[in-house]
């Protein structure tokens, strides 16, 4: 007859390729989709995959935000994670790769059809913004007269900004927009005007929302104005009055990130840890465009300039 330590011992040998296998499904992935219906990018995150501790993030569904996953499991090869909206479940399923990425499909309930989708492992972006980055030339990215340099970014839509008196502004429900000209590095100015209770953001790389939000008097919130939308909540609600013009003055060097609203710090070298709601383009390692939000309520800008980075030769 076998030993305790002998049984133990055969069980931990046979175990350990599941618990391999389950580990593979660890760590942030960043996620293309096919046909997504707004063109997004979508972004996971699982840890002790395979344990009794599992547990993830997403942003995708239900909503933009970022959300705690309330189901998550594996089912034989097969992670799933599954979330609740209006009485119906919302599944997700997908397998690792041999080539190190995950592939799997969404499906709603009720609805035959699914979107398949790829995820491939967050880079690790090794940029500091440690006073070895000097300003290159400004960039202007809005002339003041027409959408010049702008294109809409969901699939198939029109243009639905226009500029009047010298300010760009939004349609109602217009489709985001972005840049032709793509950033790495950079300083970023930006000045706007919105509404009490509006909506827009700032898409920087288009990948990671600065939110922009009437909520002058309000407190603080992880949606409120110059958060990183709806990762970390800024240091103070500095937002002005709904008929004044503010001012963002924002840095990105890799992951790190610093954001002046009106000449006082919200965030102040805070690293971001990946894709928000806005992002349409999932490779984090390469430069990626300035986006503005346009279908959540009224915004207007009046001066946008990017200013490159560059590394101290």
């Amino acid at each position: 007859m076998l030993s305790r330590h002998t049984l133990l011992a055969l069980t931990a040998i046979v175990a350990s390729p599941l618990l391999a296998e389950a580990g593979d499904f660890n760590g942030r992935w960043n996620i293309t989709v096919e046909k997504e219906p707004r063109g997004r990018a979508w972004w996971l995150e699982v840890e002790a995959a395979g344990t009794r501790s599992m547990r993830g993030k997403f942003v995708g569904a239900p909503g933009g935000q970022l959300d705690v996953i309330p189901q998550l499991r594996l089912e034989g090869d097969e992670l799933v994670w599954v979330f609740e909206r209006d009485g119906r479940k919302l599944t997700y399923r997908a397998k690792t790769t041999t080539a190190g990425t995950i592939e799997g499909a969404f499906q709603r309930e009720g609805e035959a059809a699914a979107l398949k989708f790829t995820g491939r492992r967050a880079p690790v972006l090794r940029d500091k913004d440690d006073g070895s980055w000097v300003p290159g030339k400004p960039v202007e990215l809005f002339n003041g007269r027409d959408m010049t340099g702008w294109s809409p970014r969901f699939p198939g839509r029109p243009m639905e900004w226009f500029v009047e008196n010298g300010v760009m502004k939004n349609k109602n429900k217009a489709s985001d927009i972005a840049t032709a000209a793509k950033f790495g590095n950079f300083k970023l100015h930006i000045e706007f005007r919105v509404a009490q209770k509006s909506n827009s953001g700032v898409g920087l790389r288009a990948r990671y929302e600065v939110q922009i939000y009437g909520d002058h008097g309000e407190p603080p919130s992880m949606h409120g104005n110059g958060a990183l939308y709806s990762r970390v909540v800024p240091k103070v609600n500095a937002t002005l009055a709904p008929d004044q013009w503010q001012t963002f003055d924002i840095t990105l060097v890799g992951r790190e990130l610093t954001v002046v609203l009106n000449g006082k710090t919200l965030h102040d070298h805070i690293e971001v840890e990946g894709l928000t709601a806005m992002a349409t383009d999932a490779d984090e390692s390469s430069p990626g465009p300035l986006a503005l939000q346009g279908d959540h309520g009224p915004v207007e800008f009046r001066k946008i300039t990017v200013t490159p980075l560059v590394k101290k030769r």
